[in-house]
């Protein structure tokens, strides 16, 4: 087979079809590994079923590289499915072990194979930028409301408030709106009575208001992407009834020169 028809073959629907059933096999096998009763029982089966399944990654990554040669590593998505294989075919000896952890990371590959999966994670790598601009406006209030909370409350709650960290630490918990309430600000305020007057504005500045903008960032790139692979399948298409237009059109010529000639004749 030429490398344009193996590489037609390995992104056609069916085959991608077969490699997310195995990795999704392969996700079961792997939390089948950490059963110890499994293990004992078939372990050796389960074992030889997982390496079947990285076989065929290793495959699929081989005749990927046959069919498009360095033009795979153009892909960001092919050098992920390419790193994620590579960590599993590392030996894991007793310095290593970490990486027989990391093996279940093949079940990320579900996004490299799915596009809607893939438009998702685009699009939140695209709200990075903006992402980061909000990450350091939350930091800001982070650090202003840890150095108040430890001025305000370090004397008789210094378990939460005793330093800078603890403070930073419990500010975070109580934006997460974990046990908020009654296990931290009931109990400051029976103390200070008016420490609600800082909880509530941190928390509506924190939880309601940055936290949901972090989330409107990632909204809008993902509607971003999303028009824009619309507009690319619109523009293939355009150039594909355009090219076919130019066609007929030049066929038009010959067919009216035939015609006069068979009417002289």
């Amino acid at each position: 087979m030429t490398r344009e028809k193996v590489g037609a073959w390995i992104e056609s629907a069916p085959v991608r079809n077969v490699i997310i059933g195995v990795i999704l096999f392969n996700a079961v096998i792997l939390g089948l590994e950490t059963s110890a009763p499994v293990m004992n029982r078939i372990g050796p089966a389960i074992l030889l079923l997982d390496m079947a399944c990285l076989s065929v990654f290793v495959v699929e990554i081989a005749l990927k590289l046959y069919a498009k040669g360095l033009r795979f590593f153009r892909s960001g998505w092919n050098i992920f499915d390419f790193v994620i294989v590579g960590i599993a075919l590392v030996p894991t000896g007793q310095g290593l072990s970490v990486l027989r952890a990391l093996r279940i990371l093949r079940v990320l590959r579900v996004v490299s194979v799915i596009p809607s999966l893939r438009r998702v994670v685009e699009g939140f790598v695209t709200a990075l930028p903006g992402m980061g601009s909000v990450f350091v406006l939350m930091a800001i209030i982070f650090y202003i409301g840890a150095v108040m909370a430890t001025k305000l409350f370090s004397a008789s709650f210094p378990e939460w408030f005793g330093d800078l960290g603890s403070s930073a630490y419990t500010l975070f918990q109580i934006m997460t709106l974990e046990s908020w309430s009654m296990g931290i600000v009931r109990p400051v305020m029976e103390i200070y009575p008016y420490a609600w007057a800082f909880f509530l504005p941190f928390i509506m500045m924190t939880t309601f208001a940055v936290v949901n903008l972090l989330v409107g960032l990632i909204v809008n790139s993902m509607q971003d992407a999303h028009s824009a692979e619309d507009n690319q399948k619109t523009d293939a298409y355009r150039d594909q009834v355009l090219s076919r237009l130019t066609a007929i059109e030049a066929r038009l010529p010959m067919s009216a020169d035939d015609t006069s000639v068979t009417k002289r004749g």
